[in-house]
């Protein structure tokens, strides 16, 4: 009841920051953020190999990896697109 009650907590408490972010610091901010779910794979690689339960962990650490993987490769992308944005018209 404890975790479930940190939880929700947690999910007001990251709604009431991100909603406070001006707009021009979304993107830097989202964009380290998603950086930082490498350690989300490191994790649930972890978490299937010392469970209790193999075939339920290694379920739910395939999801993990997946959506972890996504969440790496977007941030990278968006990272890539707006220092794209900054760096300037190139010459012909």
């Amino acid at each position: 009841m404890i975790a479930l009650t940190i939880f929700v907590l947690a999910i007001f408490l990251g709604f009431e920051l991100i909603a406070k972010v001006p707009p021009t610091l979304h993107t830097p901010l989202m964009s380290g953020a998603n950086a930082i779910s490498g350690v989300t794979l490191v994790g649930a690689l972890s978490c299937a190999y010392f469970a209790n339960w193999p075939t339920v962990a290694n379920v739910l650490g395939a999801l993990a990896v997946a959506t972890a993987t996504v969440n790496v490769v977007g941030g990278f992308m968006v990272t890539d697109r707006m220092l794209g944005m900054f760096a300037g018209k190139k010459k012909k």
